[in-house]
């Protein structure tokens, strides 16, 4: 039977901060299993319907409704950022936070749904979403997701809370932290949002912007190491449900990629 990650591991680190029964349910088949086929579906991107639940469960065998009923639940009830956030904070001492690394991704969106815009650059129908990772390229945290319509800069504020949220809640501090951004969020917005959380911004400049403050600096070194997130983004391709988006809700497409980040972080461990 293929595995995504061993039974220990699913027991000790994902199992504890999942809701596992309610109102006297009790799941007849094991919850390890349950959670193996939706690691399943998240690295082979395989339709619901033809999960190949026989093979997936060794006792009692449920249906794919049932293992999709148990994603929809925890992904309703913010329960995989609850996995992350927990898991960013118990390994928080195997991160390297000597730089950190903020890129933007355009996933296609085959079935519409929420967040989905048309991207013309791409010519099809997109989502994005600001990703950030340290400088080994490990997640940390993501935005909520916009349609692709929109570039990277729009509501970065916004953005930037969510991300600057989760990690706080990690009891990850950013105060004095180098932050490496490309060209595209070369604004004073951006900046001046990074300077007032004590983030230094290092930013490539772009030609079409002009209004730059006199300490506005780039490090050369420092922004070369900027491609360990483009290696992210490849980790992150590898799994086929991400690569491209079929869900149609932001709770489903925010928990692939928060369930993404965690086998990721827990490979590296």
């Amino acid at each position: 039977m293929y595995k995504v990650l061993d039974k220990d591991t699913i027991i000790s680190e994902i199992l504890p901060h999942l809701s596992i029964a309610k109102r006297g349910f009790v799941c007849k088949a094991s919850i390890v299993e349950v959670v193996n086929c939706i690691l399943y579906k998240l690295k082979t991107g395989i339709q619901w319907r033809l999960l190949p639940v026989t093979a997936l469960f060794s006792d009692v065998v449920l249906s794919c409704k049932t293992v999709f009923y148990h994603f929809r639940k925890w992904s309703k009830n913010g329960e995989w950022k609850s996995v992350w956030i927990n898991l960013l904070n118990k390994h928080r001492d195997k991160l390297d936070m000597s730089s950190v690394d903020l890129d933007g991704s355009h996933t296609r969106a085959t079935k519409g749904g929420e967040s989905v815009g048309y991207q013309g650059c791409k010519k099809f129908n997109t989502t994005n979403a600001l990703y950030l990772t340290d400088r080994q390229g490990i997640p940390l945290a993501m935005s909520e997701s916009i349609s692709g319509e929109h570039h990277d800069l729009y509501k970065i504020e916004k953005s930037m809370s969510i991300i600057f949220k989760t990690l706080r809640e990690a009891h990850i501090y950013v105060d004095g932290l180098f932050l490496n951004a490309d060209a595209g969020f070369d604004s004073k917005g951006f900046r001046s949002e990074c300077k007032d959380r004590g983030i230094f911004p290092n930013v490539c400049f772009n030609k079409k912007n002009r209004e730059h403050d006199d300490d506005d600096c780039v490090d050369e070194l420092l922004y070369r190491e900027r491609y360990s997130i483009e290696r992210t983004n490849a980790w992150l391709d590898s799994f086929r449900s991400i690569l491209i988006r079929h869900d149609t809700t932001l709770t489903s497409w925010s928990a692939w990629n928060y369930i993404a980040f965690a086998i990721l972080l827990l490979r590296k461990c």
